[in-house]
């Protein structure tokens, strides 16, 4: 397993590269190349998962459904904080502030909040979701947007997916 992440880690920074124009970003930290995004339904635990991935990576902490989220948000922090990842936390500024992430990851309806965050934590690094060219273009003023689902997935099977042709077409246009 460890070639496989080697191998993927050096993917992923090859692909940022060659495809991916590093803006100029007013957070403290830069984009990473490679992001894990946690789920409760999928990866009940992500810290084995976090402990795998290399210096620099990203973690997009959701685990929405989690009743003990603020808890494990915390361990997750200190564990990224130790390991050197960047940690978002997905859809609570509030947790983000307490916890003192690296920023924040918004979930495609809060789109509306970006701007007032990004005035309020020129630091943070904020990312958005986005499922369509409208949201896309709602997403000018994040540091990134995150285009999904570009293959068929369990964890939005209503959504009708971009495709690699459209993800292409959405990346050129933005």
């Amino acid at each position: 397993r460890e070639p496989e992440r080697a191998s993927l880690a050096a993917f992923a920074r090859r692909l940022k590269s060659r495809h991916f124009k590093e803006p100029r970003l007013k957070s403290r930290c830069a984009m990473p190349a490679l992001f894990l995004v946690t789920d409760e339904r999928r990866l009940a635990d992500p810290e084995p998962a976090i402990r795998a991935l290399p210096r620099g990576a990203g973690v997009i902490f959701r685990h929405y459904g989690d009743p003990t989220r603020a808890a494990r948000a915390k361990r997750v922090e200190a564990l990224c904080r130790t390991r050197r990842l960047v940690l978002l936390i997905a859809g609570d500024p509030s947790l983000a502030a307490a916890l003192g992430a690296d920023g924040l990851h918004l979930p495609e309806g809060m789109g509306a909040v970006l701007k007032g965050w990004r005035r309020r934590r020129p630091d943070w690094l904020i990312t958005i979701a986005a499922h369509s060219a409208p949201a896309l273009i709602k997403a000018a003023g994040a540091d990134g947007a995150f285009l999904s689902p570009v293959f068929p997935t369990r964890s939005h099977p209503e959504a009708k997916e971009l495709g690699p042709l459209r993800l292409a077409a959405l990346v050129r246009f933005s």
